[in-house]
């Protein structure tokens, strides 16, 4: 039963799209900052987006496995539609409103600084700072598109 899991080809290729988008952030990330930020391995966010691999490289590989005209490849296509929605949509505005509410936290801090002793309190009384990089740019989010049809689209063409 497990071996069989090993031998699903759309789920390989979306799991190897998923890495391969992981991975290919940190030299993206260092061309644009001439920076080499390793924690872009697994963080969400950045160029380009992994989910939006994932997800088109399954859909593209269902779509070679059982046709285009399959109720399992409109399945795979809507779920890719509405994950590569959601990334650059919600997620995004998430991500957004999180950089503002982190600013007006760091202002506030600094303003009770001034009226308590913040600095010698521990690290696990300060409030941690929310996430900022949830979401994608659209840019992000096609280029990921892109990258997961590509994966699936050459590794059907050797086969």
């Amino acid at each position: 039963m497990i071996l069989a899991l090993f031998q699903n080809i759309p789920l390989l290729l979306a799991l190897f799209s998923v890495f391969f988008a992981q991975l290919i952030k940190v030299p993206i990330n260092f061309l644009i900052s001439r920076k080499i930020d390793w924690s872009l391995i697994t963080s969400t966010g950045g160029m380009p987006s992994s989910h939006s691999a994932a997800v088109t490289s399954l859909a593209t590989a269902v779509g070679f496995e059982t046709g285009l005209d399959s109720p399992t490849f409109a399945v795979a296509a809507m779920f890719a539609i509405i994950v590569m929605y959601d990334a650059s949509g919600v997620r995004y505005q998430a991500g957004q409103h999180a950089v503002i509410i982190n600013k007006m936290r760091s202002e506030l801090t600094l303003f009770f600084e001034e009226i308590k002793h913040w600095p010698e309190k521990t690290e696990n009384e300060k409030i941690q700072e929310l996430k900022t990089l949830l979401g994608h740019k659209p840019s992000e989010v096609l280029t990921g598109a892109i990258t997961g049809i590509l994966i699936s689209v050459i590794f059907y063409a050797l086969i």
